[in-house]
């Protein structure tokens, strides 16, 4: 996992320099940070060296890419259920491989998602103010988040209701009680399989 990132999101390339998304964005279109689209959509994606490159111009430090190379996977927890919260908290902490925030309902998701950007969003099914099928739609309804992949737990959901919510963007589901280092090896299988697409 820990094998340095070569290719970024305008929203990784803002985050490592420390600058805003809008900035990194005006920078592609212009010509001044080098890059690529992905065909057939807006996506930009832009390789480590021409971000260096782009770094050294403009004099920006280089401690935010080597952490980012270092690749710790940036989870967002959702969930209202405070201990089990807590038992994911500890159990990615002691890991070692992952940074985590937590939010107790779909609003706190929201804001956390723009701010954090995580890699993966693990996403109980019933939050207080929405449910599940709404969060996973509202995300990948926004190209921005189009790599975020959303692991969604639940102790109450059928068959067609789980088909329902992968069909709205989620990725994999868990069902709760699940035992936690099962969903620690759904994280990684999840991301990695990322990393072979990307």
């Amino acid at each position: 996992m820990d094998k340095m990132k070569n290719l970024f999101t305008t929203g990784e390339a803002a985050e490592i320099c420390n600058i805003s998304q809008q900035t990194i964005i005006r920078c592609f279109d212009s010509g001044k940070l080098d890059g690529f689209r992905i065909p057939g959509s807006r996506f930009r994606r832009i390789p480590r060296e021409n971000l260096i490159k782009f770094m050294k111009e403009n004099g920006i430090p280089m401690d935010n890419l080597d952490m980012k190379a270092v690749g710790r996977i940036k989870i967002l927890i959702v969930d209202d259920d405070e201990e089990i919260v807590e038992l994911m908290v500890d159990v990615l902490t002691r890991d070692g491989r992952f940074e985590i925030r937590t939010a107790s309902s779909g609003y706190d998701a929201g804001l956390l998602t723009q701010q954090f950007m995580p890699d993966v969003m693990i996403l109980d099914y019933m939050l207080p103010d929405v449910n599940g099928n709404i969060v996973c739609q509202t995300i990948k309804r926004n190209p921005e988040f189009e790599n975020i992949k959303i692991i969604i737990v639940s102790g109450v959901v059928n068959q067609e209701e789980i088909q329902n919510l992968l069909d709205s963007g989620a990725t994999e589901f868990i069902r709760k009680p699940f035992n936690i280092s099962e969903l620690v090896e759904k994280i990684l299988l999840t991301v990695e399989s990322e990393q072979m697409q990307s």
